[in-house]
């Protein structure tokens, strides 16, 4: 029964959609109706709002950490594998929402949060990946990318087992969103950050 409840909070939790919420709120339109129309923060700052999207992927981040923590304290005998699984369930539904018919973001900022949340350490090589590889190569989805994929490799590293197998899963969803981007980064059509080309479906990372 624990189980379920971790999955359904973590899911609801997870499917909020702040991207939209925000730039209704301050009259910045439909998210959903601009750009790749995807709910993340890289789509907010098409509005050219920097401080909604900066909003938006704060609250993105906090989802996922807050999942893993309210497991944490309300149902500590579950240990690590609850608060994977309530982790999850979040950014399982922030990629599919239910509020939004399942059209939601790719994850990235929802699995950094939770990742934070999990061990602190984990978090910080998955920032460093994403942020070090925007720096290197000016492409935002390959940055999110490669953080994502470097979560398990640092749990698995840092001697965290259940965590490394969770967040594998978790990376491979991300890619799977990812996967019009990746399309483009084979056919060397993925625009970088600053660049006027792009806009398109799908360009966005969170």
């Amino acid at each position: 029964m624990a189980i379920f409840l971790l999955i359904g909070a973590g899911y609801l939790l997870g499917s909020i959609p702040f991207g939209v919420i925000l730039t209704r709120l301050f009259g910045a339109g439909d998210l959903r109706q601009i750009g790749s129309g995807n709910i993340g923060a890289t789509n907010v700052l098409r509005t050219g709002r920097k401080g909604l999207a900066a909003g938006t992927l704060i609250l993105d981040g906090a989802k996922g950490a807050v999942a893993v923590l309210l497991a944490r304290h309300f149902f500590p005998g579950l240990g690590p594998d609850g608060a994977m699984i309530a982790g999850a369930a979040a950014m399982i539904g922030h990629c599919y929402p239910v509020w939004l018919r399942f059209r939601g973001g790719k994850g990235v900022a929802t699995l950094l949060g939770l990742s934070f949340a999990l061990a602190w350490p984990i978090g910080l090589v998955f920032a460093a990946a994403w942020l070090g590889t925007v720096l290197l190569v000016r492409i935002s989805s390959l940055g999110g990318m490669v953080g994502a994929v470097s979560a398990p490799a640092a749990a698995l590293a840092l001697g965290y087992p259940t965590y490394a197998i969770g967040l594998a899963a978790l990376a491979v969803i991300v890619l799977w969103r990812h996967r019009e981007n990746i399309a483009r980064l084979r056919a060397g059509a993925e625009p970088r950050i600053g660049s006027k080309k792009g806009g398109g479906e799908e360009s966005g990372t969170t």
